[in-house]
């Protein structure tokens, strides 16, 4: 099966597992979401898993159609790819976070779609949390934060941590606020 096949085979299955319950709570919960579906996040989560060996390509796909659970389900195959090819996962994560428009999807991408090459590529990983923090784009300022979340064990990375949350305390946005919050408390434990 080709990628557009595949994109197209999860878009129907998507559609098919769509439940009024799920989208409402997804636009409760999730209010800046765009083009829900309603797919409960067990299902998407063994969708993800069905369809591990797209890639890269299958990502970039699913991120490209735009819609709330494509992207997640994005996100999730990046993180299952990552590890083949380190460089190449981080710079479709750079690419997906200029795209990002809800905390549900900043928050898989930075804690699922780049956690097998955390500690791998962490240079990388502070470089870019701390240019991202500068950003206008709320999204991407939470997105800062998150990627932070793992390395929070380490102690040799709190002063840069500590240095980053230094920069977005004063966020007036809830969302990095929450985020703020969040990681506060991941570092006091």
């Amino acid at each position: 099966m080709d990628i557009s096949q595949r994109v197209s085979s999860i878009k129907q299955e998507l559609a098919a597992k769509s439940d009024e319950k799920a989208k409402g709570a997804v636009r409760k919960f999730i209010p800046t979401s765009q083009d829900v579906y309603g797919v409960r996040l067990p299902l998407l989560n063994q969708i993800a898993k069905e369809h591990r060996e797209g890639g890269f390509e299958l990502a970039e796909a699913l991120w490209k159609s735009g819609a709330f659970e494509e992207k997640l389900l994005a996100a999730k195959l990046l993180g299952s790819s990552c590890k083949r090819d380190p460089d190449r996962a981080l710079t479709l994560a750079k690419k997906f976070s200029a795209q990002i428009t809800d905390w549900a999807v900043c928050d898989t991408l930075g804690m699922q779609g780049v956690k097998g090459i955390a500690l791998k590529k962490q240079t990388e990983l502070f470089a870019w949390s701390n240019k991202l923090v500068k950003s206008k784009n709320l999204w991407e300022r939470r997105l800062a934060l998150v990627l932070l979340t793992h390395f929070v064990k380490d102690k040799d990375s709190r002063a840069q941590i500590d240095e980053t949350l230094a920069r977005v305390r004063g966020d007036k946005e809830h969302y990095v606020k929450k985020a703020v919050e969040w990681l506060q408390r991941m570092m006091e434990r």
